[in-house]
């Protein structure tokens, strides 16, 4: 994979087309404590959009309520034409969103090829009849079943691993892994929660290309939760950041990183003081 890195490049939006995902009011309260509220976000096609800010800030909890595991207390999510408010999880995953986990979720005790394959399934294309009698039309389409995912782990660089134990990858493969799973149901959002956590530089680095190179591949427009911020400004063309269940700041990567607000949040006013007196200092001395 060759894809190169470099800095995000915006894409056109709102003057061009409609949000794919458009959240309004976002808000989730457990026994009284506000975990989102009122969240808001538009996402467009094609966008890679990142989601930040300190731990317990909401974002994945943003995740579980755009996915169906939480039930928003109030609000809006709109996917495309469609309130995901009240829909199963499967039901949100047939109409075109995916996701990764914090905690990669995979089928350890099964092969890399049957993890894919257990996605493809979805879209298997026979009865529950036709498994249990194992008939003709069922032999057909599990063969094409497995030729799709062979295909798809190739795309991955792990059609050599296929045979392997999922829980015998090393730990950067395994989130190739999880990755290529939720890709095999054919999304067009994507949401990834902090797909480097854990990870080494060297497979940072490699995660960032594969990122890029999937979003050319499969048209995807992705949303991403992550700590590593030379992941999220390396890569992302926005960035909303979250503090206490609240948006506090939104803007391009170079706004963010100088967002006093932003500062505060992750590193306290102290630091953002310093900050401040450290660009007043600058300017002074670029102006001299």
């Amino acid at each position: 994979m060759t894809t190169q890195i470099s800095v995000a490049n915006p894409q056109q939006n709102s003057t061009d087309h409609q949000p794919l995902l458009e959240i309004q009011g976002l808000t989730k309260e457990f026994g009284g404590l506000k975990a989102v509220n009122n969240f808001d976000i538009s996402i467009y096609p094609g966008e890679l959009v990142g989601l930040i800010g300190p731990n317990g800030a909401g974002k994945t909890t943003v995740f579980n309520l755009i996915t169906g595991i939480y039930v928003a207390t109030a609000g809006s999510i709109r996917y495309k034409d469609t309130q995901l408010i009240g829909l199963q999880p499967h039901e949100i995953t047939r109409l075109g969103i995916a996701r990764t986990f914090q905690n990669i979720r995979l089928f350890p005790t099964l092969t890399v090829l049957d993890n894919v394959r257990i996605a493809y399934h979805t879209h298997a294309g026979y009865s529950t009849f036709d498994a249990i009698t194992h008939n003709r039309h069922y032999q057909k389409a599990e063969k094409e079943l497995t030729e799709k995912a062979q295909e798809f782990l190739s795309v991955f660089n792990l059609h050599t691993r296929q045979g392997e134990i999922a829980k015998n990858l090393p730990y950067g493969e395994q989130r190739r892994l999880e990755i290529a799973r939720a890709l095999a149901a054919s999304p067009e959002l994507l949401l990834l929660d902090e797909p480097a956590a854990g990870m080494n530089p060297k497979e940072v680095a490699s995660l960032m290309e594969l990122i890029h190179f999937i979003r050319e591949r499969f048209k995807l427009t992705i949303l991403l939760i992550e700590h590593q911020m030379r992941v999220v400004m390396g890569i992302c063309e926005r960035i909303t950041v979250m503090d206490f269940g609240e948006v506090i700041a939104r803007g391009t990567p170079e706004e963010i990183q100088n967002n006093e607000k932003v500062i505060e949040a992750y590193l306290g006013r102290g630091a953002a003081a310093l900050s401040q007196k450290l660009q007043e200092k600058r300017s002074h001395v670029t102006g001299s």
